[in-house]
């Protein structure tokens, strides 16, 4: 298959970036003092990028996989090197270091000869970016081989994954696609499907709580902005000319609404602006509040062990019992995010293809 070679270059090159996982003890000298939990500070932690994939601490000991770090400064040029470098953010490295405060916080500064703190350009492989390529490559995997078994024998009954695959692609076309957007549908169903799976999966993967799963990809909302995006360049170049007509005109709209001050021509052009926008915020704001209220619980028990180690193992019983509880309700949230943010792009596709005659 053209795409095998590629494809195990792209795995063998993301191998060698993560292959280096590294357990770091501090000294006993090294080790500060022991400070009071502190809840905000490891539920951040957790849904926030990082230069390293965290994998566990025992003890003092912290396990986690280096990534790579490439930023570019202005006055020393390019730099590529390991994130075990920053020895877990405690330690600058070649002029860099992770900050701990300030608007930079969790990002690598450049240490300027006069000690202030400066952000270069950064193209780091961070934890979302290895979690971005891990779905790529399940998705590549998933569908280049149901692909190839329809086109062995289409009239095959599906098997194995093809047969767990096949029921959503169809809930997509028919159920999404034709309904939303009519006879057109067939242009948008390959967009439609891909980022019905893409966020599906990622939701998915963002509940395994231990590598290759645990990033809030769908949570970041840079991600969701680029998926907004998508969606509105997509429904601004298929608006028809009947769509933009009805926009500006309103044709059955009261003169008295549009003069002197065009009041809903300027809310239906907001409004073009404000449905990606509320599409971006709409994703990144369920799938980290739920992340976030998983975490309240798991930070329940160490909030009362500070105060009584017998009220730490009893609150420890029930923030389990409420955490399994949210897990399987976000599974269900995780299908349902993927499939209004994809209903909601073929509304809008097929908001923009309506004709005059259809819309008579």
């Amino acid at each position: 298959m053209r795409f095998t070679k590629p494809l195990l270059l792209f795995i063998c090159l993301l191998i060698a970036s993560v292959s280096g996982i590294k357990a770091n003890e501090k000294t006993p000298s090294q080790a500060p003092e022991k400070e009071a939990f502190n809840p905000k500070e490891l539920i951040f932690h957790h849904i926030s990028d990082a230069y390293e994939w965290h994998i566990t601490t025992i003890g003092e000991t912290q396990i986690s996989i280096p990534l790579i770090v490439i930023v570019y400064s202005q006055t020393t040029g390019l730099h590529t090197f390991i994130s075990s470098e920053f020895h877990h953010g405690t330690q600058p490295y070649d002029g860099f270091k992770i900050a701990h405060e300030g608007e930079n916080k969790g990002k690598v500064v450049e240490i300027l000869p006069n000690g202030s703190e400066k952000r270069p350009l950064d193209i780091s492989i961070t934890k979302n970016v290895i979690s971005l390529f891990i779905s790529i490559i399940l998705l590549l995997y998933i569908f280049l081989s149901i692909s190839r078994r329809y086109s062995q024998n289409f009239a095959r009954a599906p098997k194995g994954i093809q047969s767990w695959m096949e029921p959503l692609i169809i809930f997509i076309r028919d159920d999404v696609a034709k309904s939303a957007i009519g006879e057109k549908y067939a242009k948008y169903l390959p967009y439609l499907l891909t980022i019905f799976f893409f966020i599906f999966i990622n939701n998915l993967l963002g509940l395994v709580p231990m590598f290759p799963g645990g990033a809030n990809l769908t949570g970041n909302i840079a991600v969701t902005m680029v998926l907004a995006l998508f969606t509105f360049t997509i429904t601004t170049f298929s608006g028809s000319k009947d769509y933009w007509t009805h926009m500006i005109n309103m044709p059955g709209v009261p003169w008295w609404l549009k003069l002197p001050i065009p009041l809903m021509p300027v809310l239906e052009i907001m409004g073009v602006f404000i449905k990606p926008l509320v599409l971006m915020i709409r994703l990144f704001a369920n799938i980290t509040a739920g992340h976030i209220v998983a975490l309240g619980f798991y930070c329940l028990i160490f909030i009362f062990g500070q105060k009584n180690i017998f009220a730490g193992y009893g609150v420890s019983v029930v923030s389990i019992l409420f955490t399994i509880f949210m897990a399987l309700i976000e599974l269900l949230v995780a299908f349902i995010q993927a499939y209004v943010f994809t209903l909601l792009s073929a509304l809008y596709f097929g908001m923009a293809l309506e004709t005059h005659s259809e819309h008579k």
